[in-house]
């Protein structure tokens, strides 16, 4: 943590992290798409995938310490990327070398994927699947508190356009088209506007305005108004039905600038759920609201699963508390353990 690592100079911790690796005898691929460690022959069994992110979101302000000086104070391990997601990487590591310790898996192959820019629209994470090799199983390390993550919404950005005509305000009653007017027939269609399918775990998807443009004096009816929709999908949509969807629905124009970031689902009967489960019977099952690189391994038998709080992910003063990371460590271990026996 005290190696900073904001999106885009993972450099310096991905050399760190490979260095430690290599250091306990264990199999390390760096390039440009992460840190890949491994144990384990993926030609005598399954592929077991433990993945995470080392870039971590610039600190931000309100900081009440220094945010790349990790500080312990009652438990807690405070710094920017204590919880999201450096936690699920130092844990996942200790985790491959406790696995190397024993002698390996009984068959199969651990591997750790460590990649860059998960917080940007350059996610490395899909090259860095590519190159793996056979992948079977994932476990996704981001903050859950340990609980399982069984499905996650995907994100889709939408640009809605309306347009008027840009004449003086005074003749507003002539009623030529308004685009602000017509803009806000259509935001207050949006709230359940594609309510209809209910996904069981995540419930419905949402659609909501996160930005406004529009106008170009006080006086001056506006030719165009531009607002940025936020949808978070779920599987019981594609990206494709949800865009036709939109355009049936709405009068604005609708652009789709975004919908790599597709909803995931662990599967029914998931052997990979079945181990963790037996590892920790207590933990809840839940829908994640947050996106992450699960979705580019949707093909994977795969949960999300890591220690860290999501709500302090990003915010001044992160931090995470040790002893979830410590029991992380043996979780995760002890679910390769099982998976791969």
């Amino acid at each position: 943590m005290a190696i900073p690592s904001v999106s885009g100079q993972e450099g310096p911790a991905a050399e760190f992290v490979a260095a430690y690796a290599q250091r306990r005898g264990l199999d390390v691929v760096r390039d440009e798409t992460s840190v890949r460690v491994s144990v384990g022959d993926e030609q005598s069994g399954a592929t077991l995938v433990l993945a995470s992110h080392l870039d971590v979101v610039p600190p931000g302000d309100g900081w009440t310490r220094d945010p790349f000086a990790p500080v312990i104070e009652a438990g807690l391990l405070y710094g920017r990327g204590s919880g999201d997601a450096k936690a699920s990487v130092s844990a996942m590591l200790l985790a491959l070398t406790d696995v190397a310790k024993g002698g390996g898996p009984k068959a199969g192959r651990v591997l750790a994927i460590f990649s860059y820019g998960e917080e940007t629209r350059s996610a490395t994470m899909p090259e860095a699947v590519k190159r793996a090799g056979r992948l079977d199983a994932a476990l996704v390390g981001e903050p859950t508190n340990l609980q399982f993550a069984i499905a996650q919404r995907g994100l889709m950005m939408v640009d809605l356009v309306a347009r008027g005509t840009q004449r003086h305000a005074g003749y507003a009653a002539d009623g030529a088209p308004n685009a602000i007017a017509a803009l806000a027939h259509d935001l207050v269609k949006l709230d359940g506007i594609v309510a209809e399918r209910v996904h069981p775990v995540l419930g419905a998807t949402t659609v909501t305005p996160t930005m406004l443009e529009a106008g170009i004096s006080r006086n001056v009816t506006p030719p165009v108004a531009t607002a940025i929709l936020d949808v978070r999908s779920t599987p019981a949509w594609t990206h494709d039905e949800l865009e036709v969807a939109l355009r049936e629905r709405l009068v604005s124009e609708v652009t789709v600038t975004s919908k790599r970031l597709v909803p995931c689902e662990t599967p029914a009967n998931s052997r990979l759920l079945a181990a963790a489960r037996a590892v920790a019977p207590d933990a809840m099952l839940y829908g994640s609201p947050t996106c992450s690189d699960w979705c580019f391994m949707r093909h994977l038998d795969a949960i999300k699963v890591g220690p860290g709080t999501s709500r302090r992910s990003h915010t001044p003063d992160e931090a995470v508390d040790l002893a979830e990371v410590t029991a992380a460590r043996a979780f995760y271990a002890n679910v390769a353990e099982r998976y791969l026996a």
